[in-house]
């Protein structure tokens, strides 16, 4: 069971329904591949299921497109720039769930690269380009980082091959850090990631705190249990009658800031103080 398999079960049980008795679930994934999404979604449709949770903006759009009740429980972007919805407090159709502030999340990671790095100026941003949600992520992120004088290496991949290019690419034009915008592809080739990372001594900011515990060096933003949990709420109120055109997106209450003292040791960075005291997880 995933972390956020766990958190969906444990908010379905505060919300009074238990798996074997009165919920069942149909567990689906595309491990990356965009080209199996329409098949898993009508796999579901066969199914009758009640209600269908994403994980991913290409998930929501197609499970939208059912006219099935549809929570977004993360990695959705920001809904409304993407088309999904008419407005975050009122979506309209058949699909609500939890969005983030793209601009403010990028700002607060590159703020905490350069904490770590003082002389960042040129950082690779890695994100999956067929994901529209995951590409208004980066351009947010490029937008902030040029307003702060930082240059950016842009670094799309669209499948696993991909990346290979993109290591190549960082090899001929060093990077000073790299930051990764966090999907189902980048997710799944996270080693790959850590790995060069490590290797290439680059300091890197990831979006989840388990990047962080599978090597990462550091992550700034809303932990899985929390997405997932509140996902699980939604649910619940949909089954009970609720319309997702009536419940409004929402956003994490809480976004977590972890480091990975480990990491930091093997690249040769010291770690500020300033910075593992605001730290809400330290892996040492």
């Amino acid at each position: 069971m995933t972390e956020a398999g766990a958190a969906f079960l444990r908010g379905m049980r505060q919300a009074g329904y238990e798996l074997g008795r009165n919920l069942a679930l149909e567990r689906r994934g595309a491990m990356g591949r965009l080209d199996r999404l329409p098949a898993l979604v009508q796999e579901l449709i066969t199914a009758k299921v009640d209600v269908i949770v994403t994980n991913g903006f290409p998930s929501a759009v197609l499970a939208k497109a059912t006219g099935y009740p549809t929570v977004a429980a993360a990695g959705v972007g920001d809904p409304v720039a993407t088309g999904l919805v008419e407005s975050l407090a009122r979506p309209g159709g058949n699909i609500t769930g939890i969005s983030d502030v793209a601009d403010e999340l990028s700002t607060k990671r590159l703020a905490l690269l350069k904490e770590l790095a003082p002389g960042l100026r040129l950082v690779a941003m890695l994100w999956n380009q067929d994901d529209l949600g995951m590409t208004l992520r980066y351009r947010a992120s490029a937008k902030v980082a040029e307003s702060l004088g930082v240059r950016v290496q842009a670094l799309g991949v669209r499948e696993p091959d991909d990346f290979e290019a993109a290591f190549a690419a960082m090899r001929s034009n060093r990077p000073d850090a790299i930051l990764m915008v966090s999907d189902s592809l980048t997710t799944l080739n996270r080693k790959r990631v850590l790995d060069f990372a490590i290797e290439h001594r680059l300091p890197a900011i990831y979006e989840f705190p388990f990047l962080v515990r599978d090597g990462g060096l550091m992550s700034y933003g809303a932990g899985f249990p929390e997405l997932f949990e509140r996902a699980a709420a939604l649910v619940a109120r949909i089954l009970k009658g609720a319309s997702p055109a009536e419940l409004p997106f929402e956003l994490p209450t809480r976004y977590l800031f972890a480091i990975n003292l480990k990491t930091a040791k093997s690249i040769g960075l010291d770690v500020p103080v300033s910075l593992l005291a605001r730290a809400d997880e330290v892996i040492e």
